[in-house]
């Protein structure tokens, strides 16, 4: 499978989104309950390079890639600091950019077609007792009875959207997708509202072997 079946998601800036309100702060929690000290690190599916910057910023040597020409464009634009290259999960990320003690992939799985490739190569990208911190849109059954009685299922769905969101993952299936994979999952937090009805969910997984 080839970057070209999803390359054509556009970014039009190169700030943080809405999203990283309150992904943001999730995440610099779970350095600290971890004890996620800067080092190298790996942006899987970088987007406009906001979030590797921010990383940067914090002490962390990052690298990354995403699909979107126009991201990566955007991304070189405004922070030439930081090695973020067209790529996908798609691709022998390893062979290029070795392995890392920490790998963030932030409102991506729910855009991949393969997500089995994508968790391989998150795998691959670890070195051994390397974490990962992947978000995705939460979904359960309050959450979804929710969004059903109040008539946004189309929105939420977003069918329309091209190279949108085309997978909607629970803790179950995110769960069962990287322990397949080789990871183990170690907590995840709901975040963004209360957490029957959270916007959002942050996967900490580690890589035990």
């Amino acid at each position: 499978m080839t970057t070209t079946n999803i390359s054509g998601y556009r970014f039009t800036k190169s700030e943080c989104g809405c999203a990283h309100v309150y992904l943001l702060p999730a995440i610099e929690k779970a350095f600290r309950d971890f004890r996620i000290q800067p080092s190298t690190a790996f942006d899987l599916g970088c987007g406009n390079g906001s979030v590797a910057n921010w990383m940067q910023q914090k002490g962390f040597t990052v690298s990354g890639v995403d699909p979107s020409d126009t991201g990566i464009a955007a991304a070189n634009a405004a922070h030439p600091t930081v090695n973020l290259k067209v790529g996908s999960a798609y691709d022998p990320l390893q062979e290029s950019f070795g392995t890392f003690p920490l790998l963030v992939s932030l409102e991506v799985v729910e855009h991949v077609y393969a997500p089995r490739d994508y968790a391989k190569c998150v795998y691959n990208l670890l070195s051994p007792d390397g974490y990962a911190l992947i978000s995705t849109p939460y979904h359960g059954y309050l959450k979804n009875l929710a969004l059903a009685v109040t008539g946004k299922l189309d929105k939420h769905f977003t069918a329309l959207w091209d190279h949108g969101h085309i997978k909607f993952w629970s803790p179950q299936t995110l769960t069962q997708l990287l322990t397949e994979a080789g990871l183990d999952v170690v907590r995840i937090d709901r975040v963004g509202r209360i957490p029957q009805l959270a916007k959002t969910m942050l996967v900490v997984a580690r890589k035990s072997k």
